[in-house]
């Protein structure tokens, strides 16, 4: 349920109404739009405090949201949720690139990897301390150690960084090295982490689960956002289906709907989402076209030794670049803007 106010509304009043709502055993939740402020009503209310909060003095409606998220919503926010992260602003009409290995290697390989994705003109350094791997003797990740090399890189080339976390017990310490924190597929719904999640205010990327549902993934974000984080990103990283020929099928048509659905960001990973190098950059363009709010891609300068063995999906450094490039006079052509940060990101 969600409760509709003008925009003209005090804060006194504002918090009294919240006030009341809280009363009955129920979480509140401010969203404040160009022309409405939207209070969110989470939790189990009694049917007639629905009546009891229209009749009140500045409340326009009051809506019942059918749906099982209720904070990742269009009907809760209308206008798109941009995250703003030291400058870098994702959401809305705004492009952003995220590149760099799939796994954290070394201090020298994550420097030359950050100096080529800024020089490119890409504003978020990925890569992963902590690997899930399907069996247990592959690569599994350097840790912590792994962390401060990434940290280093991005503060050194004006980088924010993104890192895969796959427990609870590792968020805090995590979010302490990362700018933003990446859910990957098999922990799409691993419910304690999500829970976990929405008690800091870093930015999280969810990506889909690879048989997860639209509705499946929303209500994964709807776990950090009840929890008090609104910073929530979604990823569609491709998806398991009968084909064999690529990795996973990457489903551009999730952009479009999860955009119609939610109010959060869309980001394409082209990279899971093929499998194979050659069709990462006609992938991400068609992201783009599909109106995704940014990329994350693998790229790697030797990706025939990577230590995961995605190196088939890595691109080169020399085709990173292209791409960038491409993209930048792609981006006007759909209404997007690809801003290149020109100074160093503060840490």
């Amino acid at each position: 349920m969600i409760v509709i106010t003008s925009n003209a509304i005090s804060e006194d009043r504002l918090s009294e109404i919240v006030g009341h709502i809280e009363t009955q055993g129920v979480k509140t939740h401010i969203s404040k739009g160009t022309d409405r402020t939207v209070i969110g009503i989470v939790g189990k209310a009694d049917p007639i405090l629905a009546e009891q909060i229209r009749q009140m003095k500045d409340v326009e409606d009051v809506i019942k949201i059918t749906k099982s998220y209720k904070l990742a919503s269009r009907d809760f926010q209308p206008n798109d949720t941009i995250i703003d992260i030291k400058g870098v602003k994702i959401g809305g009409d705004n492009l952003v690139i995220m590149g760099g290995p799939c796994a954290v290697e070394s201090a020298e390989q994550m420097d030359e990897i950050a100096a080529i994705v800024k020089a490119a003109g890409g504003q978020v350094l990925r890569g992963g301390a902590f690997k899930p791997r399907t069996g247990p003797y592959s690569f599994q990740g350097v840790g912590v150690e792994g962390l401060e090399m990434m940290a280093e890189a991005g503060r050194k080339h004006g980088l924010l960084t993104i890192t895969e976390v796959m427990t609870p017990e590792y968020v805090d310490v995590i979010a302490e090295h990362a700018d933003i924190l990446q859910i990957g597929t098999r922990n799409m719904q691993n419910f304690d982490l999500l829970r976990k999640l929405g008690e800091i205010d870093t930015p999280v990327l969810l990506k889909r689960g690879f048989s997860a549902t639209y509705d499946e993934l929303l209500n994964a974000a709807e776990y950090i956002l009840a929890g008090g984080n609104p910073n929530v990103m979604l990823c569609e990283r491709g998806i398991r289906t009968f084909e064999t020929y690529t990795r996973n099928t990457l489903d551009l048509t999730a952009i479009p709907v999860l955009q119609q659905l939610s109010h959060l960001p869309v980001i394409s990973d082209p990279s899971h989402g093929t499998g194979r190098r050659e069709l990462v950059e006609t992938m991400s363009k068609a992201s783009v076209a599909a109106g995704a709010n940014g990329l994350i891609v693998e790229m790697h300068t030797d990706p025939d030794n990577s230590m995961t063995g995605d190196g088939v999906q890595s691109l080169f450094p020399d085709q990173f670049t292209s791409l960038l490039q491409d993209i930048e006079k792609l981006a006007p052509l759909l209404g997007k803007k690809f801003d290149i940060i020109k100074e160093p990101v503060l840490k």
